[in-house]
């Protein structure tokens, strides 16, 4: 039985939902995954996101493997043993917070053909992160998806700059795909026992990231190579939006035109509501953002206007190519602001919490205030809830070929 399979497509756009199955169970596509980036998804509890409804998080071995570090994890049964987390988890390859930090400061480290070399931000200590190193790393982890080490470089870097990364990428990717066999291989031959076993029930899905940043020769070059590797799914590398910060939507979507219709399509790092609505009709399955529990502990909170299928208009003259947004389906409102203090209408009205039916607005406003944690969890649940639910009607709207 295959990993993913499609359950229908959408007759008005490139939109497909689907079921993904993992070692920890089955997952509805397309789906959005928060950023449990320690391990935790901050402030929340695993009531809270049962509570919401939550399929399924992001876990970052930058971090975990820095603090307390991937023996330790392994140690108690993997991150979901650790966590005390049943459902699935999908592991980063690292790469991604490697190179902001390089970017950021280049004496911290630096990026060679085979391997990249940095220091830990909390001592100081040296490290070195290869394509095998992060793919042993995930496995330690026990995460159901796992991704490829791939060189994520800014989109403005030149042509030939560019050239390389993608090189780069691809045969890390190479790499990552040998040492995963390898590793799977050798369970199979010896399986594991005592609690270490519970990190092997099912071999994990194995993702690869194309990279090209707005070339789209660039893109087209190492998507036919990854796929002539074989990958479980692949993801789009590098940020949604340009240096401007505009959408790039034809970039997206001829990107994923270019992965195969039976592979997952992950959008990482794609979080905006009205970017992941425009990537379901690319036919992008999967998506991860910092943005609603971040933006919820600044105090910002996403709320409905109204349903989706009323807010999207199709393009008539090439709906493939292009869509637009007829305007906001949602609103977001900073809860620090002045006009919050004597606002006694509920957090949200319409959500099945009661903690958000109950407390008022003036009260949110008045713990941001008085900086207690209470604030920043209640909000962070607003906005995990708005993300789930958004979710849930894009499914439904794919049922109902309304999307």
């Amino acid at each position: 039985m295959p990993n993913f399979k499609i359950l229908k497509k959408s007759k008005k756009s490139q939109a497909r939902l689907g079921v993904v199955q993992t070692a920890h169970g089955k997952i509805a596509t397309p789906f959005f995954m928060p950023d449990a980036t320690r391990g935790v998804i901050k402030g929340l509890s695993n009531a809270d996101l049962e509570h919401l409804g939550l399929q399924a998080a992001v876990i970052n071995t930058y971090h975990l493997y820095l603090q307390p570090g991937a023996k330790l994890i392994a140690k108690a049964g993997g991150a979901h043993a650790f966590m005390n987390w049943d459902k699935p988890l999908l592991s980063d390859s690292g790469g991604y917070q490697v190179y902001s930090l390089l970017h950021k400061n280049k004496n911290l480290g630096k990026i060679l053909d085979d391997k990249v070399i940095f220091k830990s931000p909390l001592d100081g200590s040296q490290h070195e992160l290869t394509p095998e190193k992060s793919i042993q790393i995930q496995f330690a982890l026990g995460a159901d998806m796992i991704v490829c080490l791939d060189d994520c470089p800014p989109h403005d870097i030149d042509r030939l700059a560019m050239a390389s990364s993608v090189e780069r990428t691809i045969a890390w990717a190479r790499r990552c795909k040998k040492e995963y066999d390898r590793i799977v291989e050798t369970q199979n031959s010896c399986p594991p026992t005592g609690r270490v076993a519970s990190l092997h029930k099912k071999q994990p899905l194995l993702f690869a990231v194309i990279q090209g940043g707005t070339d789209l020769a660039m893109r087209k070059i190492c998507a036919d190579a990854l796929v002539a590797v074989g990958f479980d799914g692949y993801g789009f590398g590098a940020r949604p939006v340009d240096a401007n910060g505009k959408f790039l939507g034809k970039v997206l979507r001829d990107t994923a035109d270019m992965i195969p219709e039976h592979s997952l399509r992950f959008g990482l790092g794609i979080g905006l509501p009205e970017d992941i609505v425009r990537c379901v009709q690319m036919g992008w399955d999967i998506f991860d953002c910092v943005i609603p529990t971040r933006e919820g502990r600044h105090g910002r909170l996403f709320l409905r206007k109204s349903n989706v299928k009323a807010q999207i208009s199709n393009v008539k003259s090439n709906p493939k190519l292009k869509f637009q947004m007829s305007k906001k389906f949602y609103e977001t409102l900073n809860i620090n602001n002045a006009k919050f203090a004597k606002d006694f209408k509920p957090i949200n009205k319409n959500s099945k919490l009661p903690e958000l039916r109950e407390y008022s607005r003036a009260y949110l406003h008045h713990l941001f205030k008085i900086n207690d944690t209470l604030g920043q969890r209640l909000a962070s649940l607003n906005n995990l809830e708005f993300y789930l639910d958004l979710l849930r009607e894009i499914r439904q709207g794919i049922r109902n070929d309304s999307l």
